[in-house]
């Protein structure tokens, strides 16, 4: 029972960094569309064909996200805004979109 345990566990762990490294691919690909953004104009579009390929469809699932045309509005919008994705990560961009949104909230 133990040795079904622990293989379980080792299992579900590969499978969580699987996930984490499919959602590192689908980063790169959304940074890879902001650049192409910036240099040609074309980087929702590009960030589109990606996600609607056979591939990006893949990569998307095996990172845990179901791809839907809903996903791809998502990328696309996310690419438009022109935030590379190291930064929209970080925490002061985080904290600075809160006190954009309260601002906001208090203006109205």
């Amino acid at each position: 029972m133990k040795d079904f345990v622990d293989s379980t566990a080792f299992n579900a762990e590969q499978g969580n960094r699987a996930r984490k490294l499919f959602a590192a691919v689908v980063l790169a690909a959304l940074d890879d569309a902001i650049a192409d953004d910036k240099k040609y104009g074309n980087g929702p579009e590009q960030i589109a064909r990606w996600a609607r390929s056979r591939d990006g469809r893949e990569v998307l699932s095996c990172a845990g996200i179901d791809p839907n045309e809903r996903v791809v509005e998502g990328l696309m919008e996310f690419v438009g805004k022109g935030i590379r994705t190291s930064v929209a990560l970080s925490r002061e961009e985080s904290e600075r979109r809160h006190a954009a949104a309260a601002a906001d909230r208090e203006a109205a």
